[in-house]
């Protein structure tokens, strides 16, 4: 029970980090996901990181920690796109086989589990950097900042 709302914790960070991936920001590029996006997800964190790290060490490793995840979420949005774009490729050759969709749609699948399980492993490494206080206390601020960008949902009440 204990790894699943740590999966769970691991999925607020991510959302607190990347927003609704549907949700358009002002000024971000017209799918809401330029450099511009990233760096204020990233400078939102930062935030909530310095108000809830006491350790100034701790809290630059922190930060540096969620860099690395900005950086694995971007590229994993990357490989995402393409494919996507082998999908709509195969979708339009008259000639594709079952097994050449099955194909793409596995190393999909693969790449994004390889990426989700980084991200999990980079958040434990966030996480034995902090307190037990400070962790819950960064969780429920980043589960405010995520529900944010959840439309027509209910938000959940608490953190992890």
């Amino acid at each position: 029970m204990k790894w699943i709302q740590g999966y769970v914790l691991g999925l607020v960070v991510v959302l607190a980090l990347a927003g609704c991936s549907s949700h358009r920001h002002h000024g971000m590029g017209a799918e809401g996901k330029g450099e511009a996006y990233w760096q204020k997800g990233q400078q939102d964190m930062a935030g909530l990181i310095d108000r809830t790290v006491k350790d100034q060490e701790k809290a630059g490793q922190v930060k540096s920690i969620v860099g690395e995840i900005v950086t694995e979420l971007k590229a994993s949005r990357e490989q995402e796109r393409a494919g996507h774009r082998q999908l709509y490729e195969l979708s339009a050759n008259y000639a594709a086989t079952l097994e050449e969709f099955t194909k793409v749609l596995d190393d999909t699948n693969n790449r994004r589990m390889q990426s989700a399980t980084k991200i999990l492993l980079l958040r434990f490494r966030m996480k034995e950097l902090m307190t037990a206080e400070e962790w819950k206390t960064l969780s429920d601020q980043m589960l405010a900042y995520s529900s944010r960008y959840k439309h027509g949902e209910a938000a959940p009440k608490a953190g992890y």
